[in-house]
């Protein structure tokens, strides 16, 4: 073989074998390796060795990612993508062919009559035949129209009848758990109104998008609007605009202002709270923006000539007429089993406020109450014989002005027994019950012990804040904190001042500078959180010194749920009047009124026996504890009477019912608060005169002797162990600032620390402050009642 031959053999030998080299091994030059087999065959072969094996150690990680990008191609991404929008469409294709327009509606847009039964089974009341009259469109003014059009859906006139983004947030929120359903235009809240019902389910939805869809291509935009309107509920009874115009203002739909129908639009929000001669200062204060809120956007959309919106002022609406089937206490009874009913679908099904209206407000339902027959009756008559027999309007006009209100509560098992809610529901709507308008006053005080007891709280100079606890009951006394003081020095009953004083028998005389001092030794935070443990509502609250004068907004039900768990030993009590509710195989399950430990049962216990006090001691003592129907039957309690004698409460329990009684000054025109001096010919309604001797009539007549199961060593209820802590006089100085404990005096009788004062209070030896105390915006002013002074600027609701 010639040399040229030789070379081109090793050249197509060089080709062919480059392959097999770049799959087991390294490249290596074909020429150097055959060069260098002649001289040294045995050192590039350990080379290529090395060389081989350095390709195998990474030969791993080349396949691998290899792998995922071919399994992650952009080709597959977008194939992927666009097979499930196929699917998607597909499928609502499928829904949209199978799914058609009911050929009637629901018989929740038919309704019907719920009955309510007392706790025995017996019938109370049914609430009546429904109140809808459906109007034609022509009949309702076009610019009232154009009120629900700019409350609920302003794109109305042009959109297909579906808000796709507010769909998917509700399908995705009901997938998830979360929030309401929200976004839904006109045509879709017919469809839901007319043909489905409030359930919030997925299939529930996508049937509401599909049927809209098709409702908004057969039917036209007026037929929706008028079906809308006319199928909505408006609170008080109310389906459609006709029953609402009569039931607000008295009028035909035809009748009504631009103004009265964006109250009508704006009520389908949430009708109850929104009802203006039923809601909170809240309530109002929401309706009232959400009225503004309509008529703004009308004038936005050009339906309304700025000029005149701004000349428009809130139609208040007539004062509402119940159901003559609702009369007396039942209308009130019915009303609060519906709002607790509302309330637990709005939290279990996530339903808005006025969807869980619409599906419990006469639509079938048998709903029985916890109310015992014979205790309600006995509750009636107190309240009938004890105070309405003692008014008489022709002598004294404050007369007309008092309301009562009264909840009655098994502590066992938090069920409501009986329920006072005013005069009668057909001539007083609002639920006095229920009402959260006025002030507590000193029945809060108990709450104030109680935070001290739970957490321990010691007073200014260190000492353990106990029933035998000494405090300076002067009045008017500036509290400190600190030593600095803080501009509040509430006056004591009368202005009486009381020197040093046991917090036993400052709760049995209810001497507002004590618990004034207590609440800032406490930590104002801390008192207002174990308010909201207990069952006080205090959203909004601030906690500033005043509070320990119950000047906030609180109700029977809520004063009756705190007083329970104290009689519950610590564990919380809900006060809850259903029982069961059902519907044709369906129920409502209603929350355990029984819940945890929020309090320790020696502090719900020790605030227990301190209440005793108040009632054999104290400022109960004429109308409970003497009572002869008493006859041994241990009590706790507490009076309360509110700034300018606006409200008078007595909260009390025995160990097997609490009942909480108010009585509230209400102008029998307009409504505003106003004081109850003179009222059934008392010079001034106290805690412990009328809202005690109903109380006691009542309590004492229902109730069977028993004592209290205390596990504690304080308070009136058990003997004293040791002397009253006081803390040693500090040195004379008329600038020193005052201390919780009094200064130097003798100390009071360590045999009876709840024992009543004498005739003659000792002073306290403490001087006066050298200045006149503050007055920041937290601070007290003297009220024409001085038991329960608070600051006028922080009067509850307002």
């Amino acid at each position: 073989m010639g040399r040229a031959e030789e070379r081109r053999a090793r050249q197509r030998g060089g080709r062919r074998a480059a392959p097999k080299r770049h799959r087991s091994q390294p490249t290596v030059n074909a020429q150097a390796v055959t060069d260098a087999q002649p001289s040294a065959n045995a050192e590039p072969t350990a080379h290529i060795s090395r060389a081989a094996a350095r390709g195998r150690a990474a030969k791993p990680a080349k396949p691998a990612k290899g792998r995922i990008r071919r399994l992650f191609t952009w080709k597959k991404i977008l194939g992927t993508v666009l097979g499930l929008c196929l699917l998607g469409i597909a499928g609502f294709i499928a829904l949209y062919l199978s799914v058609d327009i009911p050929a009637s509606a629901n018989k929740l847009a038919q309704g019907e009559s719920n009955v309510y039964k007392y706790s025995d089974g017996k019938i109370l009341a049914r609430d009546g035949a429904i109140n809808r009259e459906s109007v034609d469109l022509s009949k309702v003014p076009r610019k009232v129209q154009l009120t629900f059009v700019a409350a609920e859906n302003k794109s109305f006139y042009h959109d297909n009848g579906i808000d796709l983004r507010g769909t998917a947030r509700g399908l995705l929120n009901t997938l998830s758990g979360k929030g309401k359903q929200g976004g839904s235009t006109i045509t879709q809240q017919y469809v839901k109104n007319y043909y489905l019902d409030q359930d919030q389910t997925v299939t529930r939805k996508l049937k509401e998008l599909v049927i809209s869809l098709k409702v908004d291509r057969e039917e036209h935009k007026d037929d929706i609007l008028a079906g809308y309107i006319n199928t909505s509920y408006y609170g008080r009874g109310a389906y459609g605009i006709q029953a609402a115009a009569q039931a607000y203002y008295g009028v035909d739909a035809e009748k009504l202002s631009v103004p009265q129908g964006a109250y009508l639009a704006a009520l389908l929000q949430a009708p109850s709270q929104y009802d203006w001669q039923a809601a909170t200062p809240t309530g109002r204060k929401l309706v009232q923006a959400r009225w503004n809120y309509v008529l703004n956007n009308m004038v936005e959309e050009h339906w309304l000539d700025a000029a005149k919106r701004k000349a428009m002022t809130f139609p208040k609406p007539n004062e509402p007429k119940g159901d003559p089937g609702l009369s007396g206490q039942k209308g009130y009874l019915v009303a609060l089993a519906n709002t607790q009913l509302e309330q637990q679908l709005m939290k279990k099904e996530d339903l808005s406020q006025s969807d869980a209206e619409a599906k419990i407000r006469r639509q079938g339902w048998t709903i029985t109450l916890n109310i015992d027959k014979k205790k309600q009756a006995a509750l009636e008559q107190a309240v009938k014989v004890q105070l309405n027999s003692k008014l008489d309007p022709k002598k004294r006009k404050v007369d007309d002005d008092v309301q009562a209100g009264a909840v009655s509560v098994d502590p066992k098992t938090g069920r409501i027994v009986a329920l006072y809610g005013g005069r009668d529901y057909l001539k007083h709507f609002y639920n006095n019950a229920t009402r959260r308008d006025y002030q507590p006053a000193s029945t809060f005080k108990p709450v104030i012990l109680a935070a001290a007891l739970e957490d321990n709280a010691k007073t200014q100079d260190g000492k353990p804040i106990t029933p035998d606890t000494v405090y300076d009951g002067t009045s008017g006394r500036q509290v400190v904190d600190n030593g600095t003081k803080v501009g509040f020095g509430p006056p004591n009953e009368d202005k009486q001042s009381y020197g040093p004083i046991t917090v036993q028998r400052a709760m049995n005389l209810s001497v507002n500078s004590v618990f004034a001092q207590m609440g800032v030794d406490v930590g104002m935070k801390e008192v207002m959180s174990t308010a909201n443990k207990l069952g006080m509502d205090t959203k909004g609250m601030q906690a500033v010194p005043a509070q320990t004068l119950g000047s906030m907004g609180a109700s029977p039900l809520e004063m009756a749920g705190i007083y329970a768990t104290f009689d519950n030993h610590g564990t919380k009590v809900t006060p809850t009047i259903v029982k069961s509710a059902e519907k044709k195989g369906s129920e409502i399950e209603m929350p355990d009124p029984i819940g945890s430990e929020v309090l320790s049962r020696t502090a719900a216990d020790t605030v227990t026996s301190v209440l005793t006090g108040v009632v054999d001691d104290g400022t109960a003592k004429r109308s409970v504890a003497d009572n002869p129907l008493r006859d041994g039957q241990q009590v706790a309690g507490k009076t309360g009477t509110s700034d300018n004698n606006k409200s008078a409460w007595f909260t009390g329990y025995t160990p097997d019912l609490v009942t909480s009684v108010g009585l509230f000054g209400e102008a029998k025109k307009g409504g505003a608060q106003v004081p109850l001096y003179h009222a059934g010919g008392e010079p001034r309604v106290n805690g412990g005169t009328f809202p005690a001797e109903i109380w006691a009539a009542y309590t004492f007549g229902v109730t069977q002797k028993a004592k209290f199961d205390l596990d504690t060593t304080q308070g009136a209820a058990v003997e004293p162990t040791k002397s009253p802590t006081h803390s040693p006089p500090p040195a004379p100085s008329t600038s020193a600032p005052h201390s919780s404990a009094p200064p130097s005096s003798p100390p009071p009788s360590s045999s009876s620390p709840s024992a009543p004062p004498s005739s003659s209070p000792p002073p306290s030896s403490e001087p006066p402050s050298s200045s006149p105390p503050a007055s920041p915006s937290n601070s007290a002013t003297t009220p024409d009642n001085p038991e329960d002074p608070i600051n006028p600027l922080r009067r509850s609701g307002q």
